[in-house]
């Protein structure tokens, strides 16, 4: 059981997946921050400043609509990142290593192929 966990384990997708979470996390962190301090003041800015600047109050009720465009600026950025930097390169290693590995091995020739040389083999004897 312990053998079978520690193959999963050291199988190279599962560290790339590790790696790619915990730079994930750290990448979001600074994300969030950069929309939290700059894009969302200036949405507010564009929304009409003030302490309900981009927001709108419907009965002494703010809807923030700002921090909701926000969340959104935030997830693309991080998407975009993410592809960017782990996604595309790693693909990209990917298929170059799937490419290698064809031209390496040869293709096994088909069945009906050797046996159609086999009968030209022995009707050459006869």
């Amino acid at each position: 059981m312990l053998k079978g966990f520690k193959e999963f384990i050291l199988r190279g997708n599962v560290i790339d997946l590790a790696i790619a979470v915990v730079v994930g996390a750290a990448f979001t962190g600074i994300v969030t921050q950069l929309t939290k301090s700059f894009i969302q003041p200036l949405i507010q800015v564009f929304g009409g400043g003030g302490i309900h600047g981009g927001a709108f109050i419907i009965n002494g009720v703010a809807f923030d609509w700002a921090a909701f465009l926000n969340a959104i600026i935030n997830f693309l950025i991080v998407a975009a990142g993410l592809y960017f930097i782990i996604v595309l390169p790693v693909n990209r290693i990917s298929a170059h290593r799937r490419h290698l590995e064809s031209e390496a091995a040869p293709a096994p020739e088909p069945e009906d192929i050797l046996l159609l040389r086999e009968i030209r083999d022995l009707l050459k004897k006869n």
